[in-house]
């Protein structure tokens, strides 16, 4: 229940201050007066948008705070628990701060929140039903939430809800999959058979380069022996060979040691070459002594060579890149597999969470047919109270087959009315003339709000375009409703007014240098002023004042 409203440089409102109490408090003071901006300053409070132009000019920021009692409200105190934020029962208040500069800030008791959270919170304590809500009316989607709101289908839409997110997530899985994978049995038989390919030529890493090697020496390999020959005998073998001319150089340098002893290191050097030559004339021997031709190997690696080729040109890859690419291609047939099987057991998964969709929005198919039996005999008996003798309002409800989860179930909602005796009912938006369909979004509005637990209804001017005994029902009606909710209504109608358990008026006033909204608690004598003021206009006489009172006494 709201408790306490203070709002300070709002518009028009430079600071206001407001006690509330239980029961049903109407608003009432002359078009423009501000009557609706009390609604929007709570609208605020419930996270509504808030812009810089709603500061009042030459202020800086606007600021509202709401108080509320949640005492009888254990939804509340379990959401504040939830979203770890203290609070001291049985108070709650929240605070929204809008600056100048288009910034805006909100709090919960003393903790700063979001303002998505002031919208989460608004949405358990306060209903705010405008004067032009009638034209959603014509929507079927509106008019399938009236009848869950009706019912108290929350939790089993909220089930619904969390059915198509956990199905979508798994359809983006399978597509992501289905992405990769391309056609999952085509892609797996080339595969397979690119891999058998590259498997028989049982290919192992760097063969390519050494079989390059081996070809390069193997065709040039009588060039090879012949150089070898030659390298030996001009080396080691002939008379006048590098070792032979080497020694002699050496012994003459011992000769001349004798005779300059700075010789020594260059014999030295000359004696270790001629070591070295005789280890390379050694191994040229042996390696000419090694190698002979051999045509058929030559062949052979040739060949092999060439298959090498001819796959790597069918791969597009170089062929001393096979191994590698052999391996890439035997790790992607493996991930296509796994894959498979997680498609298969995401399909599996998707068909559990499908089938658990059917049986609860079956579920709630059953539970929207019988409420819409109770909710159309209801509005029905309201209507000839409102001016539609006669009138028949009838639910219709029909179902669709999907292929995949839908959050609001398998239904299509449709309000029909007839208003008059014999008509067959046909859809509220062929029939229904501007002020029937306010009359009509009223019964219904306040039919549905009486099955729920919002602890406070804002009407806002909902009673536009009635009057007369209509008025003086829909009166009644508010008022019969504030027996369990905490009712504000917005009203030009003193047939509503004087129902009201509180009535404050709301005036502009000026002066030379500003124009500001007053809001006043009414007492008795004061009520009688306002009733009669709305009506007989300015001019009220003791006529009208004691059909004022005889209003405020019934």
């Amino acid at each position: 229940m709201l408790t306490h409203l203070h709002i300070r440089n709002l518009a028009i409102i430079e600071e206001l201050e407001l006690e509330f109490a239980p029961g049903m408090t109407v608003l009432t003071g002359e078009t423009g007066a501000g009557k609706s901006i009390l609604i929007d300053a709570l609208g605020l409070i419930l996270g509504d948008r808030g812009d810089s132009a709603i500061v009042r000019e030459n202020k800086d920021k606007a600021e509202i705070t709401a108080t509320f009692d949640i005492s009888a409200n254990p939804e509340i105190e379990a959401f504040l628990t939830e979203q770890s934020l203290t609070f001291d029962e049985p108070g709650l208040i929240i605070r929204r701060v809008i600056s100048k500069d288009g910034r805006s800030r909100a709090y919960i008791n003393t903790s700063s929140v979001p303002v998505q959270l002031l919208r989460e919170i608004g949405e358990l304590l306060v209903n705010i039903h405008g004067q032009h809500a009638h034209q959603s009316l014509n929507r079927k989607a509106s008019q399938r939430q009236f009848l869950d709101s009706y019912a108290g289908h929350e939790p089993i839409l909220k089930k619904l809800s969390e059915i198509c997110d956990k199905w979508d997530s798994i359809n983006k899985k399978l597509s992501s999959i289905s992405t990769d994978s391309g056609g999952y049995k085509s892609t797996v038989e080339l595969l397979e058979y690119q891999i058998n390919e590259l498997e028989s030529l049982k290919l192992s890493e760097g063969e390519y380069d050494a079989l390059e090697e081996e070809y390069k020496r193997l065709s040039n390999i009588s060039d090879l022996i012949e150089k070898s020959q030659k390298a030996i005998q001009m080396l080691g073998d002939d008379e006048l060979s590098a070792e032979n001319l080497l020694q002699k150089a050496i012994a003459d340098f011992k000769d001349l040691e004798k005779s300059d002893t700075t010789l020594e290191k260059l014999t030295t050097l000359l004696e270790n070459a001629s070591i070295q030559l005789v280890d390379a004339i050694d191994e040229i021997r042996h390696y000419s002594n090694r190698i002979e031709p051999d045509p058929e190997r030559l062949i052979e690696v040739d060949k092999r060579i060439n298959l090498m080729m001819d796959m790597s040109r069918k791969h597009q890859v170089h062929a001393r890149d096979l191994p590698t690419h052999f391996e890439k291609l035997v790790a992607r047939l493996d991930e296509l597999k796994s894959n498979h099987d997680s498609i298969n057991s995401l399909l599996k998964d998707q068909q559990n969470l499908f089938d658990e969709y059917k049986r609860i929005a079956a579920d709630l198919h059953d539970k929207r047919l019988k409420k819409a039996k109770k909710m159309s005999d209801t509005i029905s008996a309201q209507l000839s109270g409102l001016g539609m003798p006669g009138g028949k309002f009838v639910i219709e409800i029909s179902t669709s087959e999907h292929d995949k989860p839908q959050a609001e179930g398998i239904d299509f909602v449709e309000f029909l009315v007839s208003l008059n005796p014999g008509s067959s009912p046909q859809p509220m938006r062929k029939i229904a003339s501007g002020g029937e369909l306010s009359r009509l979004s009223l019964a219904i509005q306040l039919v549905a709000k009486q099955s729920r637990v919002f602890p406070t209804l804002i009407f806002d001017e909902v009673d536009a375009g009635i009057g007369g005994k209509t008025a003086d029902i829909v009166g009644g009606l508010l008022k019969d409703i504030s027996s369990t909710h905490q009712i504000f209504c917005v009203t030009h109608l003193p047939q509503v007014a004087s129902r009201a358990n509180n009535h404050y008026q709301v005036a502009k006033l000026s002066n030379a240098n500003e124009t500001f909204t007053q809001v006043k608690p009414l007492d008795e004598q004061e009520r009688i002023e306002e009733i009669a003021r709305m009506l007989g206009g300015m001019r009220i006489s003791e006529k009208t004042r004691d059909h004022a009172r005889e209003m405020l006494t019934n």
